[in-house]
């Protein structure tokens, strides 16, 4: 569930991209799961559903790096893009169940909100899916 307000807009990274309609100090937390609003998955039960929604789980979960379970994001989270320079990370502690994103550094209204799926995607670890990005991509516009 996302903590802070955010809207979605194009990206320079990839497509569509999360953006701070807030200013976000950093070590704010900005995402954090709830079962009201994320949903968790196995291996098994999405080989159950139909190709197509099949195809459309795995696009918009991860996989958790601690439970190999399958995580969707019901609000406008699914849509963080990776750099290998985020400004939010994700941290897991073992006395909750869910690992939660928090701001590394201030983030200012109308920034593009990154994090880096090598931290919490075990199917990126593993390879299962790779990313391409442009040579030279320019810093995402700020709306403001």
């Amino acid at each position: 569930m996302l903590l802070v307000k955010t809207k979605l807009d194009v990206s320079r990274i990839h497509g569509i991209g999360l953006f701070a309609e807030q200013f976000i100090p950093k070590d704010t937390v900005v995402w954090k799961f709830h079962p009201l609003i994320d949903l968790i998955f196995t291996r098994e039960q999405i080989e159950e559903l139909a190709a197509d929604a099949r195809e459309q789980i795995k696009k918009y979960s991860y996989r958790d790096i601690h439970t190999g379970l399958y995580v969707l994001c019901g609000d406008d989270a699914r849509f963080f893009n990776h750099t290998a320079n985020p400004n939010c990370l994700d941290s897991y502690h073992s006395h909750e169940k869910e690992g939660i994103t928090f701001a590394c550094r201030d983030i200012a209204a109308g920034e593009e909100l990154t994090c880096d799926y090598g931290l919490f995607d075990l199917d990126f670890v593993e390879g299962q899916y790779h990313l391409h990005f442009p040579e030279n991509p320019q810093p995402a516009a700020v709306n403001y």
